[in-house]
């Protein structure tokens, strides 16, 4: 157990040389050695070179990766005829939409639909060409590309070296015959396995961002312009709606107001019987 821990120890230390191919250890319990020459030597991370990275690299490695991305804003008539020209010329070339929005933009006056959309990469530059015809004003395109290559020879390297130290450990394991020695060898393959799986989904996004490329394509239809309220005949309509609204308010508000009214001519009457008996009385006394 003491040689086991040893064994493993060293191991991690010299993954970070560059002039060491490995260290044979002698891995044995107390009376029979368990496993002889076993080579556990860790590949080195980051940009260390190992001798497995010096082997000659598959030819897709070597082959520059792009990742092609863009946005592309037009003017059209119709929205709906634009936004089904993009969607058949997207099942042409074998894309797909990945988002979709529409909003009124009430700041620039404008309808707008947003359409997200992957496209293989080999046909990116012809699906663009149809696009751009379906506008009838082009109003801004910009189409990026960016070169991930050193990246993604960095991810591969590191994967290809932790999948060797798995197999290594794997050998390891096969030879182990005490419990503890197997279980410290299993922990070091989770944390070897874990290492993996993180690499291999880098790997998955890279080669997916590589394959279909992003376009990020804007169309829309401009709102019709009304009268601002600064011109002659739109203020001569509103002042006479106005007036019209104050006349047809005070009617009814009159209406509404009849028993006031009913009510006041019934008091005036009233008074005025009551002052035609008095000036009668000093009338008659008079005479």
């Amino acid at each position: 157990m003491k040689k086991f821990a040893l064994a493993a120890m060293v191991a991690l230390v010299i993954s970070g040389c560059q002039d060491k191919k490995g260290v044979s250890y002698g891995f044995a319990g107390d009376d029979e050695t368990i496993v002889n020459d076993v080579i556990l030597t860790e590949p080195p991370a980051g940009n260390q070179v190992s001798k497995l990275a010096n082997k000659p690299a598959p030819a897709d490695a070597t082959t520059k990766k792009i990742i092609k991305e863009g946005n592309i804003n037009f003017e059209t008539n119709d929205i709906a005829k634009a936004r089904k020209r993009v969607t058949d010329a997207l099942k042409t070339v074998g894309g797909y939409v990945s988002e979709e929005r529409q909003a009124n933009n009430s700041y620039e006056k404008r309808n707008e639909y947003t359409l997200d959309v992957r496209i293989p990469a080999a046909k990116f530059d012809g699906f663009l060409k149809e696009i751009t015809a379906a506008g009838d004003r082009i109003e801004s395109k910009n189409i990026r590309s960016r070169d991930v290559t050193a990246e993604y020879i960095d991810v591969t390297t590191r994967l290809n070296n932790k999948k060797a130290l798995e197999k290594r450990y794997l050998e390891l394991l096969a030879k182990a015959g005490k419990m503890a020695d197997v279980l410290e060898i299993e922990n070091k393959l989770n944390e070897v396995r874990t290492d993996i799986e993180s690499s291999q989904g880098q790997l998955n996004y890279l080669n997916k961002q590589i394959d279909y490329s992003s376009l990020s394509i804007t169309f829309y239809t401009q709102q019709s312009v009304k009268d601002n309220g600064q011109g002659f005949a739109y203020r001569w309509q509103k002042s006479i709606g106005d007036s019209w609204n104050i006349a047809v308010t005070l009617f009814f508000g009159i209406i509404t107001l009849w028993p006031v009214w009913l009510l006041t001519a019934a008091v005036i009457y009233v008074i005025r019987r009551m002052i035609k008996r008095r000036r009668a009385k000093r009338a008659q006394q008079n005479s």
